[in-house]
């Protein structure tokens, strides 16, 4: 393990992320909210630390290695974590506890929070607190990849780590740097157009920016304890509704179809051909139980409530309209299945992903086909492609760790005090990214023991790195050479 040159690459990543507390600095002065040194001493504390790992192995120019890449993601997104927390600690005088889980949740845009009275908070804070999704979003480290191959440091094995699975060879680009700018390139104009929309739908400026940080990195962040609720705004819905698909679907899509200034490329790909048709299915399925069961007077409210809460629920963002806890008992438990499910894989969503629960489903439609024709030599095909027998068997794998993941997580938040709808509502909301959860955390984590939070923080960990990045590193043969 080559710890100097991983102490080297966190010391340029923290200080590259000092830096973003310089907008919120902005925020706290031009409002004068009182912030504005809370964020200075984030900024200071974070650049020291950042400039005193570097200075110390400065001259360590070692190659990350596989392995190192895999400790390095996982151990940035702790350490991310922990300096995210600063304005919390600084500015709201948060308990540990509460303001790590409240930057974790930010950075891996899960929405799930500690923090109540939201529209009394600082505009600063709000401002932070949003930032911390949007920039997870995208991940912080393939972000950092566009510049520091220029530094000397290696980022193919970042980018390894951070997108493990199916689709983690798929890149717009063939060098690692210019797929990170066409990604950060991407993003940006996503945001500003996400912008744009939600202040012509009637938000303020302030807000725009807020939540279209948080609807296209799909974290669920809202500068409001109503969320999107707040508004009562058919339109804003419309437009979070439009932005929330769009931040669930594979980026490579998006990047093809803006690149060649061409629709079709989303109707050509299976995986957001089926990821649309789950979401229009769920919609219509969660309206009609909802008009049906006179949760709401009229088809366009239940439609209009429905399809909001399945776009919200699928791509793991978490904004709300309503408590869906309190609607029907078979409605929640349809959202819960289909926050499993995900968004596509590339994307900013969380979830087991479209294209492995397509694979999943795939595998045993064959099973079942050999049953009856045992010497039948059978493929699957996504699309026109061929998925290796190696790539299903990872699927598998990863289908019963993210499984195996839940349950325990759910057992665990028993033993720590919760009932089971509780525990099962934190463990799932938590592993798959989705923010709202049912019991006693259907709103928030803020009555939770502290025990809880940290089994939380755990399952956010684990979802945002695809669990094989985070469980790798508890396997002895990982520590062993």
């Amino acid at each position: 393990m080559h710890w100097r040159a991983i102490t080297r690459l966190f010391g340029l990543l923290l200080l590259l992320y000092s830096l973003s507390f310089l907008p919120s600095l902005g925020v706290a002065l031009l409002y004068e909210d009182g912030q504005s040194q809370v964020f200075l001493d984030a900024f200071m504390t974070t650049a020291a630390l950042g400039l005193s790992l570097w200075l110390t192995n400065r001259h360590c120019q070692n190659e990350l290695s596989i392995r190192d890449g895999f400790l390095a993601v996982a151990l940035f997104w702790v350490i991310l974590g922990v300096v995210g927390a600063l304005p919390f600690v600084l500015g709201l005088h948060l308990a540990l506890t509460d303001a790590i889980f409240e930057s974790i949740s930010g950075f891996t845009t899960t929405g799930a929070t500690i923090i109540t009275e939201l529209d009394r908070l600082p505009p600063s804070i709000l401002y932070h607190r949003q930032q911390t999704q949007w920039l997870g979003g995208i991940g912080v480290i393939v972000l950092a990849v566009a510049v520091l191959p220029l530094l000397g440091v290696g980022g193919m094995q970042l980018y390894r780590a951070e997108t493990s699975g199916v689709a983690k060879h798929e890149k717009p680009t063939p060098r690692i740097r210019e797929t990170a700018r066409a990604l950060w390139s991407l993003y940006v104009g996503l945001t500003a157009a996400c912008t744009l929309c939600f202040w012509l739908a009637g938000m303020s400026a302030f807000d725009a920016i807020g939540h279209a940080f948080s609807t296209i990195s799909t974290g669920g962040f809202s500068t409001h304890d109503a969320s999107i609720g707040y508004y009562d705004s058919p339109l804003i819905e419309a437009v979070a509704i439009v932005f929330m698909l769009a931040g669930g679907i594979n980026f490579t899509v998006h990047f093809a179809a803006f690149h060649h200034l061409d629709i079709r490329y989303y109707a050509r790909d299976p995986e957001t051909r089926d990821f649309v048709l789950i979401f229009l299915g769920g919609a219509l399925f969660i309206a009609a139980s909802l008009y049906w069961a006179n949760t709401y007077a009229d088809a366009w409210s239940a439609l209009r409530h429905g399809s909001f809460q399945v776009a919200s629920i699928l791509t793991s963002t978490g904004f709300g309209t309503a408590t869906f806890g309190t609607w029907p008992l078979h409605i929640p438990l349809a959202l819960v299945i289909l926050s499993f499910v995900g968004g596509c894989g590339g994307s900013t969503a969380g979830g087991i992903k479209v294209l492995r629960v397509m694979l999943l489903i795939k595998l045993g439609i064959r099973q079942l086909f050999q049953f009856n024709h045992p010497h039948a030599v059978l493929g699957v095909k996504i699309g026109p492609r061929a998925v290796s027998e190696d790539v299903l068997l990872s699927v598998w794998g990863f289908y019963v760790l993210y499984v195996a993941i839940c349950l325990l997580l759910t057992l665990a938040m028993m033993a720590a005090g919760l009932d089971l709808e509780s525990a099962f509502g934190a463990a799932f909301t938590t592993v798959n990214l989705c923010g709202p959860g049912l019991g006693e955390v259907a709103v928030n984590f803020a009555t939770v023991d502290d025990v809880v939070k940290w089994l939380g923080i755990f399952g956010m960990l684990a979802g945002r790195l695809e669990v094989f990045t985070l469980m790798i590193l508890f396997t002895p043969s990982f520590w062993r050479h």
